[in-house]
């Protein structure tokens, strides 16, 4: 801790130091309960965890699928439009059609 925040902690009274830490205390708490209400056991949280992670990587692999193939068929569109451009853009495309054989 650098020198002027232990001052500013010494400067703090003792009374607002124990609300500080009673605030935190309940906020910790509540969260603790509501988690409490909406699980009954572990089990269920892992479950509902296991799901979430299920389709958050499906989606995140079906969403870099779509923006890599609208990348490259962007890369096709300005290749058509650009003419100075439309070699390199053709390189890349040959590159990424032949990485795949």
């Amino acid at each position: 801790m650098t020198e002027t925040k232990v001052k500013k902690e010494k400067r703090i009274s003792f009374f607002q130091r124990l609300k500080r830490d009673q605030v935190n205390g309940a906020k910790q708490a509540v969260m603790q309960d509501l988690f409490d209400d909406m699980y009954d056991n572990r089990w269920q949280v892992y479950k509902v965890n296991f799901i979430r992670g299920l389709f958050f990587g499906l989606g995140s692999v079906l969403g870099a699928t779509l923006l890599l193939a609208l990348l490259i068929w962007l890369l096709a569109q300005l290749g058509t439009l650009v003419p100075f451009l439309s070699d390199f853009i053709q390189d890349i495309l040959d590159a990424l059609n032949n990485r795949g054989k």
